[in-house]
C-alpha cells in the first residue's frame, strides 16, 4: 500500500463560535501533488497553517500525520520534515539572495560549510547564482519566489506546503514555477498545494480536493471531477449534407446545425461513449469530417460546487 505523507481525519477548528473547518479529511501519498481549492474564506490557509503546524486546531480536532508523525504528540518531528512557502514571500529584501540562504542554513543549525554549500547548490539549481550576491529587493517576483523555494529546501523537507505560491506571477514565471514543483515531486517531495488558478491545479496535481463551507465537497483527480458536471458533448462536423442527414437519424438524441452541418451530441467524453457513437455511424455507414470532445473545466467544477456559499456571501 502506498505510504501516506500527509493523513487527516476528521480535522475541525473553530474562531470563537465560527467553525472554520468542519471534519475536514486528507490522504495523501507520498512523491505527489495534492491541490486544494476552494473560494476566499472556504478554510484552505486555516488548514495549510494547522498542517504545517503554524496554528494549533485545539482539542478535539481530529487526528493528524504527517510524514508519519503524530502531529499533536511530536509537532517537532513534523517541523523537520516540512517546509512550507506562503502567498507572501519569506525572503528579505535588505539581504542579498546568498545571505537569505546562509541565514535559512543558520536557523536550521548546519555547520557552517555545509551551509554554505547547500546554499550554492539550491541558488544553481533554481537558476540564482549571478543574482546571488545583490540584494533581494532588486529581484523579480519570479526570482523572488525561487529564492524562497530555495529557501524552504535547505533543511531538505520531504513534504512542502506551498500556499498560492504563484499569486502575482507573470504567465512566463508561473510555468517556470510549475517546472520546478515537478522536478521536486520527481525527487521524491510531497506537494499539498493550495492555489487561486484552477488550470494551475489541472496542469499540476494527482488529485484535487474543493472545500467549500469548511467541508470536502468533492475529491479526486482532475478529470474525474470534470465528469461530475453536466455540459459535457461531442461535436461532428460533416462536409457533406448527405452524409449529414444520415448522421443526424443515425445518432438520435443530437441536436443538429443545419447551416453548419454539425451534430452536438450529450457525452460525458469517455472511451465507450464514443465508441457508441462510432458504431451507430458505421452502421449508418457515414463518416464524420472531424470529431471534437467538450468536457467541463475544473472552473465550471468549481463554480458547480461552491455556488451556494458564493450566492451567499
Amino acid at each position: 500500500m502506498t505510504n501516506l505523507a500527509i493523513a487527516a481525519t476528521g480535522l475541525r477548528k473553530s474562531y470563537g463560535d465560527k467553525l472554520v473547518l468542519d471534519g475536514v479529511d486528507f490522504a495523501v501519498p507520498e512523491a505527489t501533488i495534492f491541490s486544494l481549492l476552494g473560494p476566499n474564506g472556504a478554510g484552505k490557509t486555516t488548514a495549510v497553517k494547522i498542517l504545517s503546524t503554524l496554528i494549533s486546531a485545539g482539542p478535539g480536532s481530529g487526528e493528524i500525520r504527517i510524514g508519519g508523525h503524530d502531529l499533536a504528540a511530536d509537532p517537532q518531528a513534523v517541523r523537520a520534515a516540512i517546509g512550507v512557502t506562503g502567498q507572501f514571500s519569506a525572503v528579505d529584501a535588505l539581504i542579498t539572495g546568498e545571505e537569505n540562504m546562509l541565514l535559512m542554513a543558520d536557523l536550521h543549525h548546519l555547520p557552517r560549510r555545509d551551509g554554505v554549500r547547500v546554499a550554492a547548490e539550491l541558488l544553481e539549481r533554481f537558476d540564482l547564482v549571478e543574482a546571488a550576491k545583490k540584494p533581494a529587493s532588486t529581484y523579480s517576483g519570479g526570482m523572488k519566489r525561487r529564492l524562497d523555494i530555495a529557501m524552504t529546501l535547505v533543511g531538505r523537507p520531504r513534504i512542502i506546503f506551498l500556499d498560492e505560491p504563484t499569486t502575482g506571477l507573470d504567465p512566463r514565471s508561473r510555468h517556470t514555477m510549475w517546472q520546478i514543483i515537478r522536478e521536486l515531486v520527481a525527487d521524491g517531495v510531497t506537494v499539498f498545494l493550495t492555489t487561486q488558478y484552477l488550470d494551475e491545479a489541472d496542469e499540476l496535481a494527482d488529485r484535487i480536493a474543493v472545500l467549500n463551507d469548511g467541508k470536502i465537497v468533492a475529491e479526486g483527480t482532475a478529470e474525474q471531477l470534470k465528469r461530475r458536471i453536466p455540459g459535457g458533448h461531442v461535436t461532428l462536423r460533416f462536409d457533406d449534407p448527405a452524409a449529414y442527414e444520415k448522421a443526424v437519424v443515425a445518432v438520435p438524441g443530437s441536436v443538429p446545425d443545419d447551416q453548419a452541418l454539425t451534430l452536438q451530441i450529450p457525452s460525458d467524453g469517455s472511451q465507450g461513449a464514443l465508441r457508441t457513437i462510432l458504431d451507430r455511424l458505421d452502421a449508418a455507414d457515414v463518416q464524420a469530417e472531424s470529431l471534437t470532445v467538450h468536457t467541463p473545466d475544473l472552473d465550471d467544477v468549481f463554480f458547480a460546487l461552491t455556488a451556494t456559499s458564493e450566492a451567499t456571501r
